[in-house]
């Protein structure tokens, strides 16, 4: 099968869509299909070989983060371009009503078209303005796809109509067999917590986490916290709040993939301090495969991922006692971490790419059967014309 996957997001900095469009196409390279993705990206990024860069990207405000996307005539006809060389037989779009390549793609593009989303809001202005605009282009969509049930709700309510839930992937095996680093492995007396997480981005909830410090440390001086993450302004807010507690933090800056991996098997606790804006939580399904307890926002995916807090504990959203009182008795019950952990092992299996890559193909060739052609250019994107 030729596949073409459009990622609406730049490589240059890459989050949490581009590393499920990545590791989707090379589940499915494995899986002996030929994939082509198409993404923002300058021309000396390094990408692999199977990503066409489509040009520097512009950084816009969306979701309480900033997303670099690229838009307007020299885009387009990238995307023209690359329609016509790939010959798919299944165009595969991510996030398509935002204004960047995937968009698009949806206008100039027409056959069997599949299209996942991933933004999770109660309330998008975006998108309600957005939609009268896409809406004709929404229409060829053979079929939708959600990341999460949250992803679909808002899917649903901003844009209509109905999606299948298929969530994020993770290669479970990489984090459970990843060797632990005696740098950041606690012990009772100084058990180790991390946070993973773009610092300068309020929402990711560092702030709510340098609020509960203070008071783990006063019950486990011991203790440490390791922060990964970029983001110079917000470590040293951070530091500048932290005072005195300083010392007991390490922050560690960006890290790889390998490192990430290592740093969630080492540690006794990942905490998730999240305060909205997340569809899905692919980290703690990462945390979760490495053998690390998890203590996350009581937010509605954060809970689904957790089984209802089977396979971790919850604290009230944006509530620092609470986190503080929460990361206390995780750390101070060894049978509670285990009985978690053991849970989570089990639930993670279901997010696996091996489960995940099916799910998804069984859409692709769906949507193949029921076109009877090949993905082709839409002659009626022509002749409106991009504006």
């Amino acid at each position: 099968m030729r596949i073409g996957i459009v990622c609406p997001y730049s490589f240059d900095v890459p989050g949490g869509v581009q590393f499920h469009v990545r590791d989707l196409a090379e589940a499915l390279q494995r899986l002996g299909h030929e994939v082509s993705v198409l993404a923002p990206a300058d021309e000396d990024t390094p990408v692999p070989d199977y990503l066409v860069p489509a040009g520097r990207a512009v950084p816009v405000r969306y979701n309480g983060s900033v997303a670099r996307m690229t838009f307007g005539p020299v885009s387009a006809r990238r995307v023209r371009r690359w329609l016509a060389a790939g010959d798919f037989d299944v165009l595969h779009l991510h996030e398509p009503v935002t204004p960047s390549l995937g968009m698009l793609a949806l206008w100039i593009a027409s056959g069997p078209i599949v299209a996942t989303f991933h933004t999770a809001l109660l309330r998008s202005r975006a998108l309600q303005v957005a939609h009268p605009i896409v809406r004709p282009s929404l229409e060829k969509i053979a079929a939708r796809i959600a990341v999460s049930e949250d992803a679909r709700r808002t899917l649903v309510d901003h844009l209509g109509g109905d999606a299948v839930v298929i969530p994020n992937g993770v290669y479970v095996d990489t984090f459970a067999d990843a060797r632990p680093d005696p740098r950041w492995t606690g012990t009772p007396q100084a058990p180790t917590i991390a946070f993973l997480g773009r610092l300068d981005e309020p929402r990711k909830g560092l702030p709510v986490l340098t609020g509960a410090i203070p008071a783990v440390l006063e019950a486990i001086p011991g203790a440490r916290f390791l922060v990964a993450g970029r983001g110079d302004t917000g470590a040293q807010e951070a530091r500048d709040a932290l005072g005195p507690h300083a010392g007991s933090v390490e922050f560690l800056g960006g890290i790889s993939d390998e490192e990430k991996a290592s740093l969630l098997s080492s540690v006794d606790v990942y905490v998730a301090p999240q305060t909205g804006g997340e569809s899905f939580g692919i980290v703690l399904v990462e945390a979760m495969s490495a053998g690390a307890a998890v203590v996350a926002s009581d937010l509605g995916a954060f809970r689904r991922v957790l089984d209802d807090g089977r396979a971790g504990e919850t604290f009230r959203v944006g509530d620092s006692a609470d986190l503080a009182a929460t990361l206390l008795r995780v750390l101070g019950d060894p049978d509670l971490r285990a009985r978690n952990t053991a849970h989570a092992s089990a639930v993670v299996r279901r997010f696996d790419w091996s489960a995940v890559t099916g799910q998804v193909l069984a859409v692709y060739e769906m949507v193949i059967a029921g076109a009877g052609t090949r993905v082709a250019e839409d002659p009626t994107s022509r002749r409106v014309g991009l504006r």
